[in-house]
């Protein structure tokens, strides 16, 4: 059963795909989409928005909801806390607060589609340094604190002071440099061009390999550290490589589509209530696949006004996640 959900994932994630080729905000039918794809003579301008726009952005929605996902599962398996994620223990913030120092105090346009490869790593480098220190803030607390409840109320405290200091930047910041945070923070899955796709590919498909070749650590860890300990897991060094692995995949999506919320939180929890099971032999890929899906599925919505233009991403991720994460709430209000 669990591999016949796996399946069905896989195939919502390919008729998903194939809708965010062929829908957009330029109408282009259905046999014009087919010309260009394979190889055929058609219009220019049709082959410049399927090859140049759609296929790119398709790509990363996947990779990104994948990554953000998985992320989401192993922070709830890291803190064994079923609200943990990138939004509620404020790493999201912290990334974002590593590219509002980028952004806000170096002059210039530093927005996706617009800037160089220089900018790009300044971003990534932020963005990073950013989730880590945040994520290396939670540890210590988890250390201290051992109620479920009041992590989360820590993480929660710890994104509004990131708030606030992105706000005290907003404030001393050029008008260039906040029309383009607030290009960014809107976050969408355009930015990346199809020159800029391996950039934003090889390091999120590397660290999702990292984190598929570390399921046994996952699983043993799911059953609390004396145990894996026990198994033969060194897990010092799994917590650390794991958290670094998030603290990346959580910079390199954040640095290239702005703040991608309520995915990493709500997903894991599809998939695990679909496959009514919580090892990470089938969770992990089931994730991947989920992630995907509805990234791309947010991506469609995004391009629903049409001429009209597009809606920003981090308006659409909540309608989708956020009565996931309700249901959680209500399912775990016993264990919290």
């Amino acid at each position: 059963m669990k591999k016949v959900i796996i399946a069905l994932f896989a195939v919502a994630l390919l008729l998903l795909f194939v809708a965010n080729i062929v829908y957009g905000s330029v109408d282009i039918p259905l046999p014009g989409v087919i010309d260009v794809i394979m190889g055929r003579e058609c219009s220019d301008v049709w082959r410049l928005i399927v090859v140049e726009t759609r296929l790119p952005q398709a790509v990363v929605a996947v990779l990104a909801g994948s990554a953000i996902s998985v992320a989401g599962l192993v922070l709830q398996t890291l803190f064994n806390n079923p609200l943990a994620g990138p939004e509620v223990l404020g790493i999201n913030s912290g990334a974002g607060l590593g590219v509002a120092v980028v952004m806000l105090l170096v002059q210039g346009p530093l927005f996706a589609g617009a800037m160089g490869l220089d900018g790009y790593f300044a971003v990534l480098a932020g963005a990073f340094i950013g989730s880590l220190t945040v994520i290396s803030l939670i540890l210590l607390l988890s250390s201290m604190l051992h109620s479920k409840l009041y992590l989360l109320i820590a993480g929660v405290a710890v994104s509004f002071l990131v708030s606030s200091a992105i706000s005290i930047l907003n404030y001393f910041a050029t008008s260039e440099g906040v029309h383009s945070y607030m290009i960014w923070g809107m976050g969408s899955f355009s930015g990346v061009s199809l020159s800029q796709l391996p950039l934003f590919a090889m390091p999120v498909v590397l660290l999702l390999a990292i984190t598929l070749l570390k399921t046994k650590s996952l699983n043993a860890l799911l059953l609390g550290d004396d145990y894996a300990a026990n198994l033969g897991v060194d897990v010092m060094t799994a917590r650390v490589v794991l958290l670094a692995v998030v603290g990346l995949i959580i910079a390199v999506v954040t640095a290239f589509c702005g703040p991608v919320t309520f995915i990493g939180l709500a997903v894991p929890h599809i998939a695990r209530l679909l496959l009514k099971s919580s090892n990470h032999n089938y969770l992990l890929p089931a994730t991947m696949l989920a992630g995907a899906s509805v990234a791309l599925l947010c991506n469609l919505i995004c391009q629903m006004p049409g001429e009209s233009g597009l809606m920003p991403l981090a308006a659409v991720t909540p309608l989708v996640g956020a009565p996931v994460i309700i249901y959680v709430l209500l399912r775990n209000r016993d264990n919290l």
